[in-house]
């Protein structure tokens, strides 16, 4: 996996192993969120109010009072989940409607960080215990992706190892940055400090943004894994969610840099990724060639034999190379993946 440059592409199953939801639970918990009903046009009886705060300071902050043709908006993409491939499609198809865009963006930040807060990888840190359960992610992709990385790699050779990695996650939450932030002070005995500054030579791009930067990251735009956030900052924290045509824009996105890491890489792996057709389409590059040596894997569990042959058919237009060069397995989860491909993805 490490001999050469690694790419590897993140999707919603992926995080599904460790209780992030997929598209299908995340919009339905948006739907719920975004429910914002008042009893007597005061008390709420449904809804997120942390959400329906940061309505109310949007408005304010644009000199407005009335923020229910927010709520009207809020209930339309509430009406439609049902109906709607994700929230991110729906929209992406009101993309002329800013209070659709803003409630999207703030259901989607309010989803995920209640996510984030109930998944494995949560730490309270008012608890004794520092960090994840490890004990508990030990049957899980994450544990792998850890053994990988740091096979026969002393801490001194870390940055080298981590600079040959390049993830492309196209999820909104923090997991694998979080995962690694604290896996790596576990395992190699090292503060915070240290661990953010080994972080900083492994590249990670989010095409869609994220629900905010973690602590050690950045100084603006944060918010700790699984945090709270209301008003002014939830309102900051939705700014940093980009829509399908905001993600696709070469000219305000990491689209650029994206292409120039798949011409460079030598293996590229899948993980709970849908194939979906624009985010193939986000990853397309212009022709080149490419080494005999080039490997795809991916995971596609639960999919169809019919639509993987037609996954490896985009695949082989996306990485011009021979469909004998793909593996995509859609019998197996991402944990048992690393596990049946093992010696194919170590340095060993």
């Amino acid at each position: 996996m490490l001999k050469g440059q690694t790419l590897v592409v993140v999707g919603a199953g992926a995080s599904s192993e460790i209780g992030l939801p997929t598209g299908h639970a995340l919009k339905a918990n948006i739907a719920k969120l975004l429910d914002i009903r008042f009893e007597d046009g005061y008390r709420m009886s449904s809804g997120d109010h942390r959400i329906c705060d940061a309505l109310t300071a949007h408005v304010q902050g644009s000199g407005g009072r009335d923020i229910n043709p927010h709520l009207h908006a809020a209930w339309r993409i509430r009406n439609a989940m049902p109906q709607a491939i994700s929230i991110d499609n729906f929209i992406d198809c009101h993309q002329d409607d800013d209070k659709i865009t803003l409630c999207g963006k703030l259901g989607i930040v309010r989803g995920i960080l209640d996510a984030e807060r109930t998944c494995s990888l949560h730490v309270d840190r008012h608890e004794e215990r520092r960090h994840p359960n490890f004990s508990a992610l030990g049957e899980t992709w994450y544990a792998a992706l850890m053994q990988l990385l740091t096979q026969n790699c002393q801490l001194s050779g870390l940055p080298d190892r981590l600079s040959r990695v390049t993830f492309v996650i196209f999820n909104y939450d923090r997991c694998i940055e979080h995962f690694l932030f604290h896996s790596l002070q576990n395992y190699y005995d090292i503060n915070e400090s240290q661990a953010a500054n080994v972080l900083k030579h492994l590249t990670v791009y989010h095409p869609y943004g994220s629900v905010g930067l973690l602590p050690w990251q950045g100084m603006t735009q944060r918010v700790e894994f699984g945090g709270d956030a209301s008003g002014n900052n939830l309102l900051q924290l939705a700014a940093g969610i980009k829509t399908f045509t905001e993600g696709t824009d070469p000219e305000s996105s990491d689209i650029q840099a994206i292409h120039a890491k798949i011409t460079g890489a030598s293996t590229v792996l899948f993980l709970g990724f849908a194939y979906h057709a624009m985010n193939l389409n986000l990853l397309q590059t212009k022709p080149h060639p490419k080494p005999t040596s080039v490997r795809y894997f991916g995971t596609a569990f639960g999919m169809s034999n019919n639509d993987v042959e037609l996954v490896v058919e985009d695949l082989v237009q996306i990485a011009s190379i021979a469909s004998g060069r793909i593996s995509i397995r859609n019998d197996l989860t991402c944990a048992k993946f690393f596990r049946e491909y093992w010696r194919s993805l170590s340095i060993a």
